[in-house]
């Protein structure tokens, strides 16, 4: 017999279409090998709402969203996310609005609103998990519900859970990557003879990078995932802004020319390491990397994770780090993964 979760999705960006598609998409195909029955009853944005506890319409929500025309969704409510938490009856919060690293804001309000609705919560939102993860971790243990990130570091390449499950029994003593696919992009494009402006230029005509990329380019996303690759995977507690960082802006043709002579490749490494008092330190910042390294040979918008272990050595896991169905997968994902 399936297990059948009702789910509402906070936030219909990229995320959040990706995941709807793949429930869409897919439904017959997770029940029949998963054992899992999807059933999307609510979305949510600051604009929009729609509800209906017998199943949305997926098809006519994500051609809306795509249109910007919201105006003949079928069940509509005038409700905020908020109120749509309130008043749904579902078992499952899966959370994709827009990450603030400043506040979590309003993401982490509607975590801890549905978990206290008796709901379940599946996010791929970093600020709220890299500001309040382990109290988020806490409430939901409390509750006896479970609440998943597996989404926020490397979208659904499954880098938490390698740690957390895969690689259980070994003691992580470092963790470092490429967890930012716009600066190793564009890295790679400096590689191939660009000058960093039209590098920049060309991630932004991909959509790779926003329009402003200070996020990115400055270090500021990979910092905010090393806060949870240290607090969430690796124990400490780090905040982002306790992260030592810097980007990628300084770099010029001559040290991607100097670096190529001398067998190595520049990449905007995430590290985070234990000490051998136990205590962590986190960084990110521009690193040349041996052509030896399996990073090294990370090219585009692919992400990468090394982790070193004290009984199997070194573990690269190499995949997607960003995208709608990347992203979207690993919410699936965490909904699967709910103790049944």
């Amino acid at each position: 017999m399936s297990i059948h979760y009702r789910v509402i999705l906070t936030g219909v960006g990229s995320v959040g279409r990706g995941f709807a598609e793949i429930v869409a998409r897919r439904q017959a195909w997770i029940e029949q090998h998963q054992g899992v029955r999807i059933l999307l009853v609510g979305a949510a944005t600051r604009s929009w709402c729609c509800y209906n506890p017998g199943g949305l319409d997926v098809a006519a929500v994500l051609q809306a969203s795509e249109r910007r025309d919201y105006s003949g969704l079928p069940d509509r409510q005038p409700w905020s996310p908020a109120e749509l938490i309130a008043n749904a009856e579902a078992d499952v919060l899966a959370e994709a609005s827009p990450t603030d690293f400043a506040t979590a804001e309003p993401a982490t309000g509607y975590m801890r609103a549905a978990l206290g609705r008796g709901m379940h919560v599946v996010t791929a939102n970093k600020g709220p998990v890299a500001l309040h993860g382990p109290a988020l971790r806490q409430e939901a243990a409390a509750r006896g519900l479970s609440f998943g990130y597996e989404g926020t570091v490397m979208a659904g390449t499954p880098s938490l859970r390698l740690g957390w499950s895969a690689l259980a029994g070994c003691e992580l003593r470092e963790v470092r990557g490429i967890v930012n696919g716009t600066t190793n992009y564009i890295l790679t494009q400096m590689e191939g003879g660009l000058p960093y402006a039209e590098a920049l230029a060309e991630a932004q005509r991909l959509g790779y990078a926003e329009t402003d990329p200070t996020g990115d380019v400055e270090g500021y996303d990979a910092a905010g995932k090393a806060a949870i690759l240290a607090t969430m995977l690796m124990g400490g507690s780090v905040l982002p802004d306790q992260v030592w960082r810097t980007g990628i802006t300084g770099i010029t043709p001559a040290d991607i020319a100097a670096a190529a002579q001398a067998g190595e490749r520049w990449k905007l490494i995430a590290r985070v390491a234990r000490a051998a008092d136990g205590s962590l330190s986190a960084s990110v910042e521009p690193m040349r990397v041996p052509m030896s390294h399996p990073l090294a040979h990370v090219s585009g918008a692919t992400n990468a994770l090394t982790y070193t272990t004290d009984l199997l050595g070194d573990v690269t896991l190499i995949g997607p780090g960003a995208g709608g169905t990347a992203t979207g997968f690993a919410l699936l994902s965490d909904i699967l993964a709910i103790p049944r």
